[in-house]
Parts: structure tokens; C-alpha cells; sequence
């Protein structure tokens, strides 16, 4: 999870536009000249809003996007965009834009992964996808295609919602990597609740699913569920 810097030094006092500043402390203006990374996160976002609501810079309509997500950038991209959109000066355009924003920057670190560092265990598993799964409001199932050095190939969503045999069915789960020609899959999910523990339903899929796997010749290595700052292992609790 990452944290908003919002205390940085740089960042306009409450109250004070950005044409109120100096020239060299605007955002856009110390991007250009500093780069994107002196910015604070507060900056960042001000800078993707463009401009401010009425009677408020974008500074100040900044840091009310990150408080209505208590400062998390993992809160905030799991947040809906009608949510999004609640907060004063934040309309359709900018909340598609922030959420635009986090999906790079979120793509970025997973081609940072998939360019070859191998998932050699279920803490690499969950470096990949919990930033992304440990905050979102609803439960998503997805399979991590590996090929035969272990990395990760394809991330495919199979079903949003509420998991169940019904939906996770194994034709969905093991078609793209038959076309990949997977090694090998680990499924993950996340529990909204925040409590990684495995339901009886979580444990009836994996089965169903680990013995598809043995029928097509690509075994499940692991079955991943991602709480909230924890998750869970099915292959290091034995019970796949």
C-alpha cells in the first residue's frame, strides 16, 4: 500500500491557489524543471486535476481525493469512479483521468515483473497482486499464467463478484493458458473483508480446479487469497 506525502515542504498552504504561488513552486512548473519525482503525491495529483473546483485550487481539491481514501493510492484506485466523483471539484473527466493514472502506474510495475523475474513463491505471488486486489470493495479471481521458468505470462481476470463454483468454471480458467501454453498456474483472489482465511467455497473451487489442472497436464502450483496487509497460501498450508 502506498501512502500519500501530502506534509511535503513544496505543497501550498490550505487556502492559497497555485496562481498565488511563486512561479518556481507550482507544480507543473517544478515538474518540468525538477522532474515528476520531487513532486509530492498531493502535487501529483493536482497536476492530473489541471485545476481546482469552484472556490478551491487543485491543490486543495488534491488533497480532498486522498483523504476521502485516508491517504492510500491502493484505497483510491479501488474506489469507484461514481465515489470518485462525491468529492467537491471532481467531476466524470477528472476521476477518469486519476483512475487512468493509477492504472499506469500500476501496468508499469507489472511489466516490471513480468520481464522476467521469476514468482519462485507466494510472497512474490502477492508483491504482484496484492497492491492491486487487498483494497478493492468487491471479489475478484484471477489466474497467473507461468511458463516453464516460472514467470508470469498472462494475468486473467476470470469473474468479478462473489466466487463460486458456478462462475470460477475451469473452462474459463485454463483457456488462456492452454493457448499460452502455460508450465503451470497459480490462482489468486481477494476477500474484501480483509481476512485471507479460506471459505468452504474457496476450498471446493480449488479442488475442482487442481484436479482440471492434473486432466490438462498444467498443474496448479498455489492458490493465493489477499487480505488486507496478509494473505494466505494454499501450497504452505497443505491443502492443495
Amino acid at each position: 500500500m502506498i501512502s500519500a506525502d501530502s506534509s511535503s515542504s513544496q505543497s501550498a498552504p490550505r487556502g492559497v491557489t497555485i496562481r498565488e504561488l511563486p512561479h518556481t513552486e507550482r507544480p507543473r512548473e517544478r515538474m518540468r524543471s525538477l522532474g515528476a519525482q520531487a513532486l509530492s503525491t498531493t502535487e501529483l495529483i493536482a497536476t492530473i486535476l489541471g485545476s481546482g473546483g469552484t472556490g478551491g485550487s487543485a491543490l486543495q481539491c488534491a488533497r480532498a481525493v486522498l483523504e476521502c481514501s485516508a491517504g492510500s493510492l491502493g484505497r483510491l484506485a479501488a474506489m469507484p469512479m461514481a465515489a470518485l466523483t462525491r468529492v467537491h471539484g471532481v467531476g466524470q473527466a477528472r476521476a477518469t483521468a486519476v483512475h487512468a493514472a493509477l492504472e499506469l502506474g500500476r501496468r508499469m510495475s507489472m511489466e516490471a515483473r513480468e520481464a522476467g523475474v521469476p514468482l519462485r513463491g507466494p510472497r512474490d505471488v502477492a508483491a504482484v497482486f496484492a497492491p492491486r486486489l487487498q483494497e478493492l470493495p468487491v471479489e475478484e479471481f484471477h489466474v497467473a499464467v507461468l511458463d516453464a521458468q516460472h514467470r508470469l505470462e498472462r494475468d486473467v481476470l476470470v469473474t468479478r463478484g462473489l466466487l463460486n463454483s458456478s462462475l470460477v468454471h475451469p473452462r474459463e480458467v485454463f483457456r488462456e493458458a492452454i493457448a499460452e501454453r502455460a508450465a503451470a498456474v497459480i490462482l489468486v483472489h481477494n476477500h474484501p473483508s480483509g481476512d485471507p482465511t479460506p471459505s468452504a467455497e474457496d476450498r471446493a473451487v480449488t479442488e475442482q480446479l487442481v484436479a482440471a489442472g492434473r486432466l490438462l497436464d498444467i498443474p496448479v502450483h498455489d492458490h493465493i487469497i489477499v487480505g488486507r496487509g496478509r494473505y494466505m497460501s494454499f501450497a504452505e498450508a497443505g491443502l492443495l
